[in-house]
């Protein structure tokens, strides 16, 4: 009859620290924003793709672009500052 090993308990002292949990939903939700970024970047070059000489939608196209990349500057700084906060911690 074989055992199977279903966990392995560790000491205490092996676990997360909550400054470190917190950095990694930090990270994924930096990730996510990142994803969002992209996925609005492509829908502003639809947008002006099929805008069709329309002066309107042309600049609706151009101000959705802008905002995307106002955010990307957003989310690299926000990472940057991440990142420096986790060599400290």
């Amino acid at each position: 009859m074989i055992l199977i090993n279903t966990a392995k308990a560790g000491v205490i002292s092996d676990a997360p620290t909550l400054s470190h949990v917190g950095l990694n939903i930090f990270n994924f939700l930096l990730s996510v924003a990142g994803g969002i970024v992209i996925i609005s970047i492509v829908i502003s070059g639809i947008l002006y793709l099929v805008a069709g000489g329309n002066e309107k939608r042309i600049s609706q196209a151009k101000n959705a672009m802008l905002n995307a990349i106002i955010g990307a500057i957003i989310i690299l700084g926000v990472k940057v500052i991440v990142i420096t906060i986790e060599k400290f911690i």
